[in-house]
């Protein structure tokens, strides 16, 4: 019976845009622009993905918000539902690294938290600004970044040597303009004049 009347108030167009919606959308699309426009994209530099992350956040909030007030679903879990839904459709599309996943599950999080959380709009707010504020401390913090990995081919076999080794990095770091911190010697073809040199570096 609750469900009906909630589905009729759907139709009827009534307790559904109201000022709480205004108030949340507006804490939601904050939160959005500051994760993308201060956190995400000064390290990350990817404008591909301000598109997706920008219009799935805005879609699962607002087939969430509408979901919980119309009481066709009562929990989490629905919410979640539409969230692994969008998410699989996303992953199926395009391979995308670790970071940016994590990244897109935030994306997500925020607008399930921002459309069904009941409370008082401070501390919406105040949870908003600790997410954020985590992944910018995390995305940030050089101790916690996460090394890349990507295998070369090198020209001078004269810097191979383990005693070379440091110029080795430095003729790489100013080659390819990367943070290298270490490089392992992994194939050597001296027919070829090449080496396959194994980089490990920050973004």
């Amino acid at each position: 019976m609750e469900k009906q009347e909630g589905i009729a108030k759907l139709i009827l167009g009534t307790d559904i845009f109201t000022l709480a919606f205004l108030f949340q959308w507006v804490i939601n699309t904050t939160a959005m622009i500051i994760l993308i426009q201060k956190v995400y994209y000064p390290r990350n530099k990817k404008e591909e993905f301000n598109f997706t992350f920008f219009l799935l956040n805005f879609i699962v909030f607002l087939l969430s918000f509408i979901m919980v007030n119309t009481l066709a679903f009562g929990s989490l879990s629905g919410a979640f539902g539409i969230a692994a839904a969008f998410t699989l459709l996303r992953f199926r599309t395009e391979q995308i690294s670790i970071k940016d996943m994590t990244y897109l599950f935030i994306v997500l999080a925020i607008g399930i938290i921002n459309a069904v959380m009941r409370g008082r709009y401070f501390e919406l707010v105040a949870l908003n600004a600790m997410i954020l504020g985590v992944a910018y401390f995390v995305d940030n913090n050089r101790f916690l970044r996460t090394q890349n990995v990507k295998v070369i081919e090198y020209d001078n076999l004269d810097n191979i040597q383990p005693a070379k080794m440091p110029a080795l990095i430095d003729d790489l770091r100013m080659r390819t303009g990367l943070d290298i911190k270490r490089a392992d010697v992994n194939h050597v073809d001296f027919v070829r004049q090449r080496v396959e040199v194994k980089i490990y570096y920050y973004e």
